[in-house]
């Protein structure tokens, strides 16, 4: 596993403990349905980064017997499992907050709740930028979905900070209704990281511009006279493309196998593609 996504997946991890401890204690002593929710929107976050932790060292191994064209399809995995994990977790906070709203508890408004609410929507910021660096620097769908996940983070948060002021103003249905709104972010989370990852998991081709790339730059080498099919599909998080290549009829085997391979070289050094099967056609 590459360090600088190893030490995302660790920071993120410690950031999310940590916010599910103070937001869990504060919750507690509160009563308030709108920071306990926020309390188990970290616990997800929580479950999330050791998901995703498990899923990057596993899509970093190296191929095997079992696996002839590696692991990478650990991590769209990871992220499908941390959406049905979300959407679990959002309806039972639905629930709590609608008896909330049939029956107003008392809140206790504590300056600890404004401290701990207005901490989590700085610290989730700072670290949604960090994981949407790091996420487009190594292509990884895992922690890409994690600053979704902060971001919406941000937003849950921000809710449950105005809610907790309207209780202190006297409005104590709406903790309730707070719940119900981060419940929605949470929602919104995993349905943002189910589609994403979605895509992988069904194999889905890559879009005209990518194809257009390959085209592209397989006429650039030397011997390709033209394409006339190209097919791709998800692997992991990794394109393999299937492409037909027309070279003159002319040409021996062994010339026309080494413009094959020199196609396959080229563009196997691709970010986006893992594996490449070329079709050589005489004309």
């Amino acid at each position: 596993m590459p360090h600088r996504l190893k030490k995302a997946v660790d920071i993120a991890l410690f950031v999310n403990i940590f916010l599910f401890i103070i937001k869990g204690i504060v919750g507690i002593i509160s009563n308030s349905i709108a920071v306990i929710s926020e309390a188990l929107n970290s616990l997800t976050d929580i479950i999330s980064s050791f998901a995703i932790k498990r899923a990057v060292h596993v899509s970093n191994m190296k191929p095997d017997s079992k696996h002839q064209f590696g692991h990478s399809a650990a991590q769209p995995i990871a992220g499908f499992i941390v959406s049905v994990f979300a959407f679990v977790v959002g309806i039972n906070i639905v629930e709590e907050s609608i008896k909330r709203i049939i029956e107003p508890q008392n809140v206790k408004a504590i300056p600890a709740v404004y401290i701990v609410l207005g901490s989590t929507i700085i610290i989730k910021i700072i670290l949604n930028r960090y994981q949407h660096y790091i996420g487009k620097l190594f292509k990884s769908p895992a922690v890409n979905a994690a600053a979704v996940d902060s971001l919406n983070d941000v937003l849950a948060s921000s809710i449950a900070l105005l809610g907790v002021i309207c209780i202190a103003l006297g409005f104590k249905v709406i903790d309730g209704v707070a719940g119900i709104l981060v419940a929605f972010f949470i929602f919104k989370t995993g349905y943002e990281v189910g589609m994403q990852n979605i895509d992988y998991l069904m194999g889905r081709s890559a879009d005209k511009s990518f194809e257009d790339k390959i085209r592209n730059i397989t006429l650039d080498i030397d011997g390709v006279n033209g394409v006339n099919d190209i097919r791709s599909h998800y692997v992991g998080n990794k394109f393999h493309i299937e492409i037909h290549i027309e070279v003159d009829k002319d040409h021996s085997t062994q010339v026309s196998h080494d413009i094959g391979n020199k196609v396959r070289f080229t563009l196997e050094q691709l970010e986006e593609v893992q594996k490449v099967f070329v079709h050589v056609d005489p004309v």
